[in-house]
């Protein structure tokens, strides 16, 4: 394992929390629950980590804390301690992230996929994906940068979607006419793929 696509963060160490070695970090998976689950984890300085570099832990115990996690690992146990895993990102190796459902997919996935628009008359670019926001609404909407630079907001509905194809970087979507004019009014977004 060698750079950011063998792991997967869970989390990213914001500060000591507590006299006894907590960290307080944010939440980075979707599935936060799974931390009762998971005792041995890594950590990681920053992006693109080599593996000789990641640090492996034992979770001693964690909660859940105003949107955010606490963790406490093994041996970390004092102010000064947890204050030295400031920033550092608590990571999987890929091989043991949770399994999905064949039609989810994990935002990190999603993210600097392009998004192509599947029309009558061709394809074309839409944008890159930059972030999911999955608290809009019943539809979770991919934050994608337009050709323009501007932010488009565009519903992962089922029946827009045609394919996903993680390893190619591309999410190929049939969008209602009018959709991309409402994110960004007078403004011409999509141009032709090639």
């Amino acid at each position: 394992m060698t750079d950011r696509e063998e792991w997967v963060w869970l989390a990213q160490i914001r500060r000591p929390q507590g006299r006894k070695g907590e960290v307080l970090a944010t939440i980075l998976t979707d599935f936060p629950e799974k931390f009762a689950e998971r005792k041995h984890l890594w950590l990681l300085e920053k992006a693109g980590t080599p593996e000789e570099a990641a640090r492996p832990v034992e979770l001693a115990r964690h909660w859940l804390h105003k949107g955010s996690v606490v963790l406490h690992f093994e041996g970390v146990s004092s102010i000064p301690e947890a204050e030295a895993l400031r920033d550092q990102v608590v990571a999987i190796p890929r091989a043991e992230r949770a399994q999905l459902d064949p039609d989810a997919y994990y935002v990190g996935d999603l993210i600097g996929c392009a998004v192509v628009d599947e029309q009558p008359n061709g394809l074309c670019m839409v944008g890159t994906v930059e972030g999911v926001d999955r608290e809009a609404g019943p539809v979770a909407l991919l934050v994608v940068r337009g050709a323009s630079g501007a932010e488009l907001l565009i519903p992962l509905a089922k029946s827009y979607l045609r394919a996903v194809d993680l390893d190619g970087g591309r999410i190929v979507m049939t969008l209602p006419e009018g959709l991309l004019e409402l994110n960004a009014p007078g403004t011409a977004e999509a141009g032709h793929a090639s």
